[in-house]
Parts: structure tokens; C-alpha cells; sequence
């Protein structure tokens, strides 16, 4: 856990998003909570880093993300020196998928 983010307020937005039950709820409570570019631009990284796991370059990513170079080498960064959270989020959301299209 990187302490230089951990505080008061960090801990209720986490709880508060920690809260949300489905996407209609995610929905509402990040159109309240943040800008349109703020949630475009978080939207942008996440599709950044599916990307990057899935070995596409960088500018097949430029072109498909508008991101620039500098936002993609820090998702980058966060990739391969971070806390793993992308490949967890990754890891779940992924395997939901599949069982249920098995189903």
C-alpha cells in the first residue's frame, strides 16, 4: 500500500465506492463525483493498461485511445513496477466473463 495516499479521505472514497452494486450505481456516483474529462481520463488509463496486457504497441494504442505517449508509458510504469492492481481488477473482471459465457 503506498502510504503517501492512504488518508481519511482516501478511505471514505474507497468505502464509498466499495458501496456501489452495479454499474447503474457506478454510473451515478462518479457523474456526481468527477468532471466528464476527470472520468474519460481515468476510462482512458484503464483502457490503456488492457492494452498494454494485451502486447499492442504504442501507437496502434495512440490511435485507438487518443492517449498520448506520456500517459501510456505511465500506465506502463504502473504495469510492470506497480502494486498490481490492474492485474487484479484484470484478473477478476476477466474470469466473471468467461464463466459467464460458459453458462
Amino acid at each position: 500500500m503506498n502510504n503517501k495516499i492512504k488518508d481519511k479521505a482516501t478511505d471514505l472514497l474507497f468505502k464509498a465506492i466499495l458501496s456501489l452494486e452495479n454499474e447503474a450505481e457506478c454510473y451515478k456516483f462518479f457523474e456526481d463525483l468527477c468532471t466528464v474529462p476527470e472520468l474519460k481520463s481515468i476510462s482512458q488509463r484503464i483502457v490503456v493498461a488492457k492494452m498494454l496486457t494485451e502486447k499492442k504497441v504504442y501507437s496502434e494504442i495512440v490511435s485507438e485511445t487518443g492517449a498520448s505517449t506520456a500517459t501510456i508509458s505511465r500506465v506502463n510504469r504502473s504495469l510492470n513496477y506497480g502494486c498490481d492492481g490492474y492485474e487484479m481488477v484484470f484478473g477478476r473482471i476477466f474470469n466473471e466473463e468467461a464463466k459467464s459465457e460458459e453458462e
